[in-house]
């Protein structure tokens, strides 16, 4: 299982128009296509993760995560705020980069960690952060995730 199988075009935005952390998280479901009663019901259900714990790792990086009924399979989507939106990250500094996963309660494949394991070893090369920040495209994205994730 490669990350980049699990991207398409679609569900990566890379000028995020949210201005707080619930905006965020509601504009990153919201790439994810779901009916409304769904996405809202997937935005509360992140929120609730968040405020367990941020889900920010660090060097702009978040990766907001749960699971839940209103997807059938696991689901991503990737979003960039360029200027950068206080998530309470754990270094205490802004975020630019969402990397979302969403995934059923049962899943038979079990991706769901291994896929936050991978985004996190992914966000953790030195060269990530600078490369997705000066991407034009969401086929970019893609191709940084052929080259620089397994």
């Amino acid at each position: 299982m490669r990350l980049r199988d699990l991207f398409t075009p679609e569900v990566v935005k890379l000028d995020l128009q949210a201005q707080s952390k619930l905006d965020v998280l509601k504009e990153l479901v919201g790439l994810l296509e779901l009916d409304p009663k769904s996405e809202a019901i997937l935005v509360k259900t992140l929120k609730r993760r968040e405020n367990l714990g941020s889900t920010g790792i660090g060097k702009g990086i978040a990766i907001p995560h749960c699971r839940s009924l209103v997807v059938n399979r696991l689901r991503l989507a990737y979003g960039r705020k360029p200027a950068g939106l206080e998530f309470n990250a754990i270094d205490g500094k802004p975020v630019h980069h969402f990397f979302l996963i969403v995934a059923p309660p049962l899943e038979v494949s079990n991706q769901y960690l291994p896929v936050l394991g991978k985004i996190a070893q992914f966000a953790k090369d030195p060269q990530v952060p600078e490369r997705l920040m000066a991407l034009e495209t969401p086929e970019e994205f893609l191709e940084l995730l052929e080259e620089k994730a397994s």
